[in-house]
């Protein structure tokens, strides 16, 4: 089997993680296999050990997964025969020729009969068989679901990499080649690898392996990690063409680990866009932007001056393209995307180095030599600082780093991730139930050519339970009903599901049910869900199907108008506007594709126009089914990071205008998907944009809204409508006016105030200190002007000047600011607007001298003042 996306629909993965991800459906019993044996190479990323990549011999966050799968076939003595005869046979006779003598196995810890097997066919030695616990030796998926013992083959690397004593004791000397499980048992709730119940055992055991052949590559070709394989070291031998520190200078091991995560990095990065992913702030794409972050920090601490990004994804290209031909063919979008992420971490590393200086300023200014660990978390938490670049950033300052209290603040943050994730994660949705009717073949699809069908009830399903009779009244929960054909669009590629009606005939013709959603079950059969509103459906029985032929037609019309938008997109922006996800529903179409930088208000025009004009071209719209190389190599468009079968579905609008795989429902000419309306364009995550729009008779009722609109506007500003615009642009431009005009009054008015405020300052000790409640409606921007002329009216004795106000929206601005002979006896502005902060129910901070804050509860605004009198009096 080829290797799948790394991106597959699972609730429970961001990527696919091992070479046994595709076949779950198998290993559940959710359908049956079309084959007892498989064999697969898989792309798989896994970055919880990613601050391990470059440090050990042994960890990357993308690898390949040789794997070999038994479903209900070989079990313990196949799979040990097939993995000891792969790795000892000599090359000619198509083995590895490894050197039996190096080999270890584990097992778990009661598995006696894999002892015997290891003996007795590979004659391994009782010595070099290690039994271990639950954690190390028994797979599940970390859910309910398959699981079982297993056996790992280690192999001895030599004494140079650590101490004798096989994988309990040093696993960088005997590094894990192969895992061997034996899935035999059914596992329950848990919380960790090795605390979960054993329910009992499957149907039938399976086998799962996976071999990593980075590690069998670095074995096999005699090097010392990973990293310096031959598909990685060219790229390390690239970023050496640029840095100030060469790879190998075994006396700056540091420097060797940067080189190594850029090398393994950028392999992923390429891996990740190329099935489909573009940087973002959550889930795959925060861990691709993560990953381009630290490829661009680490060359920086090379000292790589120059951008380097996109020589790195060309030497990924030319040394990975022979394997994974994407990599080749969508290497414009990869390398856009690379690219693009690179500019625009530089400007944030530059923003975040500003910040750096504040915070290094201000701690000297405390008379601290040591960064706060809070500190170092803003850094890394908002600008992406590693700790190493802060820390290397602190000893050039000549300071050093409160380690221990970041590491603390990133352990808070991780264990909220943990629990955030945890509360996501779910079990495979359970879909035995549905095991023999998915066996028996798919649902029919009838709609391309119809929207009324016959059809026979072949299962009947009540919250997944399978039940023989549903009827009006007597059933609570989701009814679902499986027909052997149907005109009905289950939701997939964008388009939701259709709408209409189910029927009884003959002695059921009393039964009525409305079709409310259709889902796809194993993606082979149609489950329409409705709801009963009449007599009784009995498995078995014959029903009309009908879809409603109105929300049809508006279906067809934003799918169709999808295509024209994408279409359009690309022949305004370039070909590299390409999709990245849609929706349609009738009357209305929203579509996300890749670019970088909003339309402009010129190029947004021209893609309604450009879509319209094709609208009223009339094109007509053919589809046929066509071998997916040949459809791709015809120029026909694929979402990225979707699989298609060998034959798929083409739907081409206009000739070379519109040409996609599709296999959704369209009009039959363009014409019939009537006026397309663009509503608006907005980014929905860094490198994509999203377009909404209407089409039909949804987009003529927006249109005369606005008509509408712009009458009455027009009406109520006694203009012709077209001069609406420049009518409202000078009202805008005198309201401006008027508002700067008062804000000069407010702010004169403020400062007389200031100035009296001076006037009035109390003495609290040694210290001067105006701490006051100013007029509502000042702005933070407002007191740091006021707290500044009021700061310098105190003279040269100790002075302390605290403001805050009841600002807009419930908002509460406060500022303090004190002067150098204040800030020698030891008062801190930074220090007091956390007391402030505290009483007010907000946040702040700043420097000794001048800090800022807001706040949310303004009736807390005296108990802060007195905070503030409390602290200056006790210093």
């Amino acid at each position: 089997m080829p290797s799948a996306s790394v991106i597959l629909d699972d609730p429970n993965l961001l990527f696919v993680n091992a070479g046994m991800v595709q076949f779950v459906p198998f290993f559940l019993g959710q359908r049956t296999p079309p084959y007892d044996r498989a064999t697969s190479v898989q792309k798989c990323i896994r970055t919880p050990d990613i601050d391990e990549v470059g440090i050990t011999t042994r960890h990357n966050t993308f690898f390949q997964m040789a794997g070999n799968f038994s479903f209900g076939d070989y079990f313990k003595r196949g799979a040990i025969e097939l993995a000891w005869g792969l790795l000892t046979n000599a090359v000619s006779e198509g083995g590895y020729g490894f050197d039996p003598e190096k080999l270890w196995a584990t097992v778990y810890l009661d598995d006696d009969e894999a002892i015997e097997l290891w003996q007795e066919v590979a004659g391994l030695p009782l010595e070099r068989i290690q039994r271990r616990g639950m954690a190390d030796n028994y797979w599940s998926m970390g859910i309910p679901g398959p699981c079982g013992p297993c056996s790992e083959i280690y192999y001895d690397r030599g004494p140079e990499y650590g101490v004798d004593g096989g994988p309990e004791a040093n696993e960088d000397r005997y590094i894990e080649i192969w895992n061997l499980v034996f899935m035999q048992n059914e596992r329950g709730e848990g919380t960790s690898k090795d605390n979960f119940e054993i329910l009992g055992p499957l149907p039938r055991r399976n086998i799962d392996t996976g071999m990593g052949v980075e590690r069998i590559a670095c074995l096999l070709q005699g090097v010392d990690n990973v990293y310096e394989t031959d598909l990685v070291r060219p790229v390390i031998d690239k970023v050496a063409e640029y840095a100030r520190v060469p790879y190998g200078n075994h006396s700056s091991t540091a420097s060797d680990v940067r080189y190594r995560i850029i090398g393994d990095h950028s392999r992923t990065a390429a891996i990740i866009i190329g099935d489909g992913v573009t940087p973002g702030n959550e889930g795959r794409g925060y861990v691709l932007r993560r990953l381009l972050r630290r490829i661009i920090r680490a060359a920086k601490l090379l000292g790589v001056e120059q951008p380097i990004m996109s020589e790195l994804m060309v030497t990924v290209r030319d040394e990975m393209g022979p394997s994974y031909p994407e990599l080749v063919t969508d290497f414009d979008r990869i390398h856009r995307i690379a690219v693009a992420e690179e500019t625009a971490f530089n400007r944030t590393l530059a923003a975040g180095s500003r910040l750096f200086e504040d915070a290094a300023e201000s701690t000297r200014a405390a008379g601290k030599s040591t960064l706060s660990g809070s500190d170092a978390f803003t850094l890394h938490d908002t600008y992406g600082f590693p700790i190493d670049l802060t820390l290397e950033m602190a000893a050039e300052a000549g300071l050093s780093v409160d380690e221990e209290g970041f590491r603390g603040l990133m352990a808070e943050q991780r264990q909220r991730a943990k629990a955030d994730a945890a509360s996501r994660k779910q079990a495979h949705t359970d879909l035995s139930a549905y095991r023999d009717l998915v066996d028996g073949g798919p649902t029919e699809f009838t709609g391309f050519n119809e929207l009324s069908s016959q059809a026979t009830i072949l299962g009947i399903f009540v919250d997944g339970v399978r039940v023989p009779v549903v009827s009006h009244g007597g059933a609570e929960g989701t009814v679902e009903l499986i027909l052997d054909r149907t005109p009905f669009y289950a939701e997939s590629g964008g388009q939701i599901a259709d709408e209409g009606a189910i029927s009884g005939t003959g002695s059921s013709a009393t039964a009525h049910a409305s079709v409310t959603d259709v889902q796809k079950i194993a993606k082979t059969l149609w489950a329409h869900r409705v709801r009963v509103e009449s007599g009784e459906f009995v498995e078995g029985d014959m029903v009309t199907a009908a879809v409603d032929p109105q929300w049809r037609r508006g279906a067809t019309q934003g799918h169709s108008g999808t295509h024209m938008v994408h279409a359009a997109l690309r022949q305004v922006l370039g070909p590299n506007a390409v999709q990245a996800g849609s929706l349609n529903r009738p009357g209305y179409l929203r579509f996300d594709f890749n670019y970088q930088g909003a339309l402009s208000d010129e190029q947004r025009a021209q893609v309604e126009e450009v879509t319209n004009e094709a609208v009223q071209a009339d094109f007509e719209v053919h589809t046929f089914n066509e071998k997916l190389e040949k459809a791709k190599a015809m120029g026909a468009m694929a979402m990225f990071g979707e699989s298609y079968p060998d034959e798929v579905r083409v739907v081409e609008i206009g000739g070379p205008f519109s040409l996609e795989l599709c296999g959704g429902t369209h009009v039959h000419n363009s014409a019939q998907i009537g006026p397309v309306t663009i509503l608006g364009e907005s980014s929905v995550g860094s490198g994509v944009r999203r377009v909404e729009a209407y089409v039909g008779l949804d987009s003529f009722r927006h249109l005369a809204k606005e008509r509408a609109l712009m009458a009455g506007l027009a009406t109520s500003l006694k203009v012709p409508s077209e001069e609406v615009p420049a009518r409202v642009a000078t009202l805008v431009e005198k309201l401006k006016t008027a508002e700067k005009e008062l804000d000069k009054i407010r702010l004169a008015s403020a400062k007389a105030a200031g100035a009296n405020a001076a006037a009035g300052a109390e003495q609290v000790g040694k210290v001067r200190l105006v701490a006051q409640r100013m007029s509502a409606g000042m702005t933070a921007g407002d007191l740091r002007s006021l707290v500044g002329d009021i700061r310098g009216k105190l003279g040269s004795e100790p002075g302390v000047v605290v403001l805050i106000s009841e600002g807009d929206e419930g908002s509460v601005p406060y500022v303090a600011a004190t002067n150098r002979a204040a800030q020698d006896a030891g008062l801190n502005a930074n220090e007091l607007i956390k007391q402030i902060s505290s009483a007010v129910d907000g946040r702040g901070g700043g420097k000794a001298d001048l800090a800022q804050g807001s706040g949310r509860d303004a009736a807390g605004i005296d108990r802060a003042l007195a905070a503030v009198r409390a602290e200056i009096a006790r210093s």
